[in-house]
């Protein structure tokens, strides 16, 4: 087994979750010979860093990046910081050599995410470093079947697609004002946060780019309270009675064009009352259609060809043979987790910063998406079609 030395970069609800997916790598993916070593994690809330070694097993924890990156033992980087924090500290890491994972957005604009791209592409004198973006979905075992299917042939010539990422995490006027909600460090809000998952998960499965989206978007919460004390992630926040005003989208709705002839639908709603996560694709072609639900992440639906009386759906339960769900469990019915996810995209990445493959969601999608949920912005505001351009 090859050890590696991790550094972690706030540890909220991601950084935990990182942390504890490079934790059961080696059991996971026996076959990768890696063994990663938790060096150290900065979070600058002093619980957060008790926490990183007393509960996650980290050898130190520290208050910043700057003495993660100083530190030879760390060989690979997880960016789980606040949005508005991606960009410098990405770059930071590229300019120090450290292969980086960071969630999504990658930046608060696509201006920010071509920097990323573009410093991870100079490190180490111009030969790059391994990036991965946390476009957890596209590693469920229903999802990676349904790619295989679209890319196989057997759902024909691919004709529209639906995705939507629907929640309610913001339904409530009451939640706090976080920086979340400020343009500045939030970024587009619920596009950049969800809808950045739907563009890439459509390219994702039908290999075809969108090129053209006409979108609508709203903000239906329109003040929050000011918060009097700060939490982590989503929850622990105090609010007092003062409000601010909310600057970034509750909701988007777009039409979109692919480059391959296909057509798409894409929503997303932070505020959708009673949906906790429903997010879902339905991908449909001449042969037959496809479609699966993160509501029900371990089975999907799929109908092909003519079934005379019998017409419609099949539901298939995950098992072995769809995606890397045979690494989790032994046969089909057995639910896998979220959590499994994001194990499958950390061993994708460090399987890209060891061994030189190119299996994760890399710097190169997240500009892709960040270009996509720009151009919807611009859509929504000019009221017409507007060309994605993706470099």
């Amino acid at each position: 087994m090859r050890e590696i030395g991790i550094g972690v970069v706030s540890l909220g609800w991601m950084g935990r979750l990182h942390s504890a997916s490079y934790q059961r790598l080696p059991s996971r993916f026996p076959e990768l010979g890696i063994r990663p070593r938790l060096v150290v994690a900065a979070d600058p809330i002093e619980e957060n860093q008790q926490a990183a070694v007393e509960q996650f097993g980290f050898e130190k924890a520290v208050a910043s990046i700057d003495e993660v990156l100083a530190d030879p033992e760390v060989d690979v980087v997880s960016i789980c910081s606040p949005n508005f924090l991606h960009r410098d500290f990405a770059v930071k890491a590229a300019t120090a050599g450290k292969p980086f994972w960071i969630e999504k957005p990658m930046g608060v604009s696509a201006e920010q995410s071509r920097e990323i791209r573009d410093a991870a592409a100079a490190a180490r004198g111009g030969a790059g470093i391994a990036t991965a973006v946390g476009f957890n979905y596209r590693h469920a075992p229903a999802i990676a079947h349904l790619r295989e299917l679209v890319r196989g042939g057997r759902l024909g010539r691919i004709t529209n697609v639906r995705c939507w990422l629907i929640a309610d995490y913001a339904s409530s006027p009451e939640g706090p004002l976080t920086w979340r909600y400020d343009r500045a460090k939030g970024g587009s809000g619920v596009i950049g946060d969800l809808l950045s998952h739907g563009a890439d998960l459509v390219q994702h499965v039908t290999g075809q780019r969108i090129a053209e989206v006409s979108a609508a978007t709203d903000i239906f919460v329109r003040d929050r309270p000011i918060p009097t004390k700060l939490g982590v992630g989503h929850g622990g926040f105090e609010v007092g009675e003062e409000r601010g005003e909310v600057e970034n989208e509750d909701w988007v709705a777009a039409l979109a064009r692919l480059d391959g002839g296909a057509h798409a639908t894409l929503e997303s709603s932070r505020v959708a009352r009673g949906h906790r996560s429903d997010y879902a694709l339905e991908v449909f072609g001449t042969e037959g259609s496809a479609r699966w639900s993160f509501t029900r992440m371990n089975e999907f639906e799929v109908m092909i060809g003519e079934g005379g009386t019998e017409h419609g759906y099949t539901t298939v339960l995950a098992g072995p043979g769809h995606g890397d769900y045979a690494r989790f469990q032994p046969g089909p019915g057995i639910p896998m987790s979220f959590d499994d996810l994001k194990t499958i995209e950390g061993a994708a990445f460090l399987s890209d910063a060891v061994h030189g493959t190119r299996l994760a969601p890399s710097a190169a999608d997240g500009v892709s998406a960040a270009e996509i949920c720009e151009t919807i912005v611009r859509s929504a505001a000019s009221r017409s079609w507007e060309d994605v351009v993706q470099d």
